[in-house]
């Protein structure tokens, strides 16, 4: 089963050159909501093997990808295609919000 890209710094540009849409989670080891989207991130990262990228960055250990994108309350979604934000979920939500942001993405 895939698991979720591990995103940092310093491969963070490498992710968002890929051709298919790309979700990223990010997200820290203390944050109670972050542990509630979690589980969901790990099954997407499972079924939209071969679709979509589904990456995590860790806000504490990864500070200047999480500000280069704003990032001010987590967790936060990020959808990219193209390299490009096309959208953005805060805060924990139901599964289907997700898969319904990513499905827009999927071609």
């Amino acid at each position: 089963m895939s698991k979720p890209i591990e995103i940092t710094d310093s491969n963070f540009e490498e992710i968002l050159n890929s051709e298919k849409p790309v979700m990223v989670d990010f997200w820290a080891e203390w944050c109670g909501p972050c542990k509630m989207v979690g589980p969901l991130v790990e099954e997407m990262a499972g079924e939209y093997d071969g679709k979509a990228v589904i990456a995590k960055v860790d806000v504490d250990n990864n500070p200047n990808v999480s500000a280069k994108y704003g990032i001010r309350s987590i967790p936060t979604m990020l959808f990219f295609k193209d390299g490009e934000i096309v959208d953005r979920q805060i805060g924990a939500v139901p599964k289907n919000v997700l898969t319904t942001k990513l499905d827009a993405q999927v071609v």
